[in-house]
C-alpha cells in the first residue's frame, strides 16, 4: 500500500509522499512515488503515483522518452493541464492493456492511480486526481486537496486545517502529520517520506526534501503534534460525572 496527497492553496502546492512497497510482510522496499518534470519558465509538473509499481514505472519511461524524442504529444507540448492528464491517463490504459494477458493467468492487478500537480505559464496552478481507467477529477476550491492510497488516517488535519487561504509553510506542515499519522495507524506506510513545494506562478518546482524518522525536521514535527494533541484532550471540558470520581489509590 502507499499514501500520496497533494494540497493547492493560492501561495501554491505542496505534494507529499510515503516511500513503502510490500508485497507481503516478508518483502518490504522503498521506491520514489513522486516525480518531477521542469522546464522552468515554462511549465512545472509533479506526480505522485499509488498502485502497480511496473506499470508505474512503464508509465514515466515513456514520458521521459517523449520528452527526449520531443514527441508530437508530451508535457512539453501540451496546452492545458487537463490535456496533461489526458496524455499520462492514456498513457497508463496503454501498458495496463499492453499487459493485461499475463496479468490476468496470474492474478496481478496492474492499475495505478497518479496525482497531477503543475501549472503552464499563462494558466493557473491546478491538481488532477488520474484513475487508473484513464479518466481524471480536479481537486474543488471546496477540498483543495487529493489523496491516493491509505486515504483514511491523514485525512482529518486535511479537513480541519486546510483552506485556500491556508500559508504554504502550514499546507507543507499539515502534509507531514497527515502522513505521520497514516504511518502511525497502518505499517504498509512508511518513511522516508518525500516533499516537494511549488510556489504559484515561479514555473519551477522551488523546494524538493526527503525526510526520514530520525530526521530533526520531522521529529520536532511529530513530537510537537503529540504534545499539541495530548495537551488539546486535557483542556477539554469534563462531564458533570467526573467530579464524583475517585482518584486511583496508592495500592493501585
Amino acid at each position: 500500500m502507499t499514501y500520496c496527497l497533494a494540497i493547492k492553496v493560492n501561495s501554491g502546492m505542496v505534494l507529499a509522499s510515503d516511500s513503502r512497497t510490500n508485497a507481503g510482510m516478508d518483502h518490504i522496499n522503498t521506491y520514489s512515488k513522486m516525480y518531477a518534470f521542469d522546464m522552468p519558465g515554462a511549465r512545472s509538473f509533479v506526480l505522485l503515483s499509488a498502485g502497480n509499481l511496473a506499470t508505474t514505472q512503464a508509465v514515466i519511461n515513456l514520458i521521459e522518452r517523449d520528452l527526449e524524442q520531443d514527441a508530437p504529444t508530451s508535457l512539453n507540448t501540451v496546452a492545458h493541464l487537463f490535456e496533461a492528464a489526458d496524455y499520462v491517463g492514456n498513457l497508463s490504459c496503454e501498458v495496463q492493456r499492453r499487459h493485461s494477458g499475463g496479468s490476468q493467468r496470474s492474478g496481478v492487478n496492474l492499475e495505478t492511480t497518479f496525482i497531477l500537480g503543475g501549472q503552464i505559464e499563462g494558466q493557473a496552478q491546478e491538481l488532477l486526481l488520474i484513475y487508473p481507467e484513464g479518466n481524471y477529477i480536479a481537486a474543488p476550491p471546496s477540498k483543495p486537496y487529493l489523496q491516493i492510497g491509505e486515504i483514511k488516517y491523514g485525512k482529518p488535519i486535511l479537513d480541519r486545517v486546510v483552506r485556500p487561504e491556508t500559508s504554504l509553510g502550514d499546507a507543507a506542515r499539515c502534509a507531514l502529520v497527515s502522513l505521520d499519522s497514516t504511518m502511525r495507524s497502518n505499517v504498509s506506510v512508511g518513511a522516508p517520506f518525500e516533499l516537494a513545494i511549488y510556489e504559484a506562478g515561479t514555473l519551477s518546482l522551488g523546494h524538493r526534501m526527503l525526510l526520514d524518522v530520525d530526521d530533526p525536521l520531522y521529529i520536532d514535527i511529530q513530537q510537537i503534534w503529540n504534545k499539541v494533541l495530548i495537551d488539546g484532550i486535557n483542556a477539554l471540558p469534563q462531564f458533570d460525572w467526573e467530579a464524583g470520581l475517585q482518584a486511583p489509590s496508592a495500592g493501585g
